[in-house]
């Protein structure tokens, strides 16, 4: 018998630690599913990324719960990993940071839909096929959710900060099922969403004195979600470069 194709679906994908995810667990032969509130793109890489796309808001939660359905239906019966990936952070049209005193309830609720609310509901909603899989969930945390950083918006932080406490709560109420739920928690990562200005952290911050990779973090998703993390749950795993230090 040959093995059963393993199932990923992660939520934001189009670029940066998505993109490099997509490409690492499609290399190693996992099935990826992506979740996107655009429709997909055709200059995305992977064999299969466009029958295996779905197109939902995540900032609309009323959304995620009708299409919950269909996801169940299109994930099928076991769902090997969710990665929580997507997240927005807000900046004034200059790229300055919008403090905590700036910013108005709606914008914080729709940050913390996406970055919050959309997780917690995902996973609710393929308990089912996460707990046969016995699989694992990972959410995308951030250095930003344990101290006030120069460019990241205050509603970005604290959501980051929550999605970290919701991960040690799903791994105490997942675990009995064998699921395992950790937190991934980047620094500065060599993406789209960079500020100017971080060069000043890389120099004063960083002691490896460079930016990450996102092939480095899709590697450590991976790593978690294979067989070689398989004892590995409520943990938030720090990939800075040192910076948290």
């Amino acid at each position: 018998m040959t093995e059963r194709q393993r199932v990923l679906l992660l939520t934001g994908a189009s670029r940066g630690i998505g993109h490099a995810t997509v490409k690492a667990f499609s290399d190693a032969g996992w099935r990826v599913l992506t979740i996107s509130r655009h429709p997909f793109d055709p200059r995305c890489p992977w064999e299969g990324g466009a029958k295996n796309h779905i197109q939902v808001d995540l900032a609309d939660i009323d959304q995620v719960l009708t299409e919950m359905p269909r996801l169940r239906d299109i994930v099928g019966d076991r769902l090997d990993a969710l990665v929580n990936n997507a997240a927005i952070s807000p900046k004034h049209p200059d790229g300055s940071k919008i403090r905590a005193l700036d910013m108005a309830y709606a914008d914080w609720l729709h940050i913390f839909n996406v970055n919050l609310f959309a997780c917690v509901t995902l996973v609710q909603g393929l308990r089912t096929p996460l707990e046969t899989a016995r699989g694992t969930v990972v959410n995308i945390t951030s250095i930003v959710g344990s101290r006030v950083h120069p460019f990241a918006s205050a509603a970005y932080a604290a959501s980051k900060a929550a999605l970290w406490a919701v991960t040690r709560e799903l791994a105490a109420d997942l675990g009995r099922a064998g699921v395992r739920v950790n937190a991934v928690s980047p620094g500065e990562i060599d993406t789209g969403i960079l500020s100017p200005g971080t060069e000043a952290i890389v120099e004063n911050d960083i002691p490896l004195h460079r930016l990450g990779n996102p092939k480095e973090v899709a590697d450590l998703l991976l790593f978690l979600c294979g067989e070689s993390g398989s004892y590995i749950s409520g943990s938030e795993i720090h990939i800075d470069g040192g910076q948290r230090v």
